[in-house]
């Protein structure tokens, strides 16, 4: 166990020591935010730090940090470190530049700071790329969050369309989705996320209580056997892909812009941004090492090993039988809470690039219809064809480490402009280009390239696009 704890003092220690070099490199001011400045009564409204915090940690911990982090562990106790190491020194860099370069650029969505930082062609490329990622969260969360709560909470095995009570279970997220990304968000979202981050804890909590009165069995890190995936999956690049949210997940930069759009001032930023993206990674880090020990005491079938299904095994393992639906609801809440944002950021990028006033609720509806009706398309897709579902989650994992670059990298060009340091964003932007391709060209779902001249393919591009950057971009910035 001497391993996770190394893991949890890794978390603890660089939030408090490197969230504040981060925040100096930043530089905050004293001038008005733009939920201030702008206040329309729809997107930009002064929230509390409390809130926002809360808020912000529900929008960005869908089902990833519980998910990945069941499949990320079966990598061996190595998740352990790489987990609050990833997420100190990037996934917590990236959710605090991404907020706070919103708030200093007027609540700018991270598509229109691609655009002022990295170009047009940039601009046009990830709009593309954001708006799909976007979607297929969205699609994906109604399904997951419909099946749990099919399953747990109304006894369901037949999870097909043809089943009504499946349908009819769907229909309420996507119509609660709707209103959500509708409405003011002080009106639903400041107003009902509070109380389910606190939800969200307190399951995760019981959870950590069960450790105690239960005990718990983990591995220590063994140098001479660093991966034990028992599929002989490479960690480069596929754990940096399978553990996203609670590590780095670009999604992040879409919710974070949302928060910018409500902070009350620059000092807010640290807590709310690299503070949450912190307490997500520890939310993993205790589902991981209940998966842990889940799967080396308890009959798990290699079916259900990795999958979703594991939640349930570690609710009835570790918690009292009267609490388990409190860590259910708990779950069930993380992708619905993360569905509803990913359209409300979707409609706030598309009203930008589309110039449409979202302060007027036809332009909102403009918006949102079609956005509807391509999610309710995704969903029968992957409902009618055997295997669908698991294109779309792989393909949803791919995207959404990969829009994680063009943020370090609107980051760095910041950076540099101000003789800050650089690299601490260039660095780990630069090493989710290598791993994102890395995954494209190997991966059966992309080119299924050998391994090794994956890897060199990668490294040489990898290379070749760090030199055409720095040159063309921060040397001319």
């Amino acid at each position: 166990m001497i391993t996770f704890f190394i893991g949890i003092l890794i978390l603890v220690v660089g939030y408090i020591f490197y969230s504040r070099y981060t925040e100096k490199q930043f530089g905050i001011e004293e001038e008005q935010t733009p939920a201030k400045k702008n206040n329309d009564g729809v997107d930009y409204i002064p929230l509390s730090k409390n809130k926002n915090m809360l808020i912000h940690l529900l929008n960005i911990a869908g089902l990833g940090p519980i998910l990945g982090a069941v499949q990320g562990i079966l990598f061996g106790p190595v998740a352990f470190i790489l987990i609050p190491l990833g997420c100190i020194l990037m996934g917590g860099v990236h959710d605090y530049f991404s907020g706070m370069l919103s708030v200093r650029n007027n609540g700018a969505q991270i598509t229109e700071l691609i655009k002022k930082y990295l170009g047009t062609f940039s601009y046009k490329f990830f709009l593309i790329i954001v708006s799909v990622m976007l979607l297929l969260l969205a699609s994906v969360f109604v399904y997951t969050s419909g099946d749990l709560m099919a399953e747990r909470f109304f006894k369901q095995s037949d999870f097909s369309l043809s089943n009504p009570v499946v349908t009819t279970i769907y229909v309420v997220i996507a119509f609660y989705y709707i209103i959500a990304a509708l409405f003011p968000i002080d009106k639903i979202i400041g107003r009902f996320y509070p109380l389910l981050g606190l939800l969200l804890l307190t399951g995760t909590g019981l959870v950590l209580i069960g450790f105690f009165f239960n005990g718990i069995y983990l591995e220590n890190i063994d140098f001479t056997k660093i991966n034990q995936h028992p599929d002989k999956i490479h960690i480069l690049p596929f754990f940096f892909m399978t553990v996203s949210c609670g590590l780095l997940s670009g999604f992040h930069s879409t919710q974070a812009t949302i928060v910018s759009r409500t902070l009350e001032s620059e000092k807010h930023g640290r807590q709310v941004f690299y503070g949450m993206m912190c307490l997500e990674s520890l939310i993993a880090m205790i589902w991981a090492a209940a998966a842990m020990h889940v799967y080396a005491i308890c009959f798990v079938p290699d079916n259900l090993v990795g999958s979703v299904n594991v939640i349930n095994s570690v609710a009835d393992f570790f918690v009292f039988p009267a609490l388990t639906f409190v860590v259910t609801i708990a779950v069930v809440v993380l992708p619905i809470t993360s569905g509803d944002t990913a359209l409300r950021g979707l409609r706030m990028i598309l009203g930008d690039a589309l110039n449409l006033n979202q302060k007027l609720i036809k332009n909102r509806l403009f918006i949102i219809i079609p956005i509807t009706l391509f999610i309710m398309g995704i969903i029968f897709w992957a409902k009618s064809a055997a295997g669908s579902f698991s294109v779309v989650w792989r393909y949803f994992n791919f995207v959404n480490q990969l829009i994680a670059v063009p943020a370090f990298l609107v980051a760095s060009v910041y950076l540099y402009k101000n003789k800050k340091n650089y690299f601490m964003t260039l660095i780990p932007g630069f090493f989710f280009i290598f791993i994102t391709l890395f995954f494209i060209l190997n991966s059966k779902i992309g080119f299924n390239i050998n391994y090794n001249i994956s890897k060199a393919l990668s490294i040489l591009v990898t290379l070749t696009a760090l030199y055409l950057f720095y040159k063309c971009k921060l040397k001319k910035s």
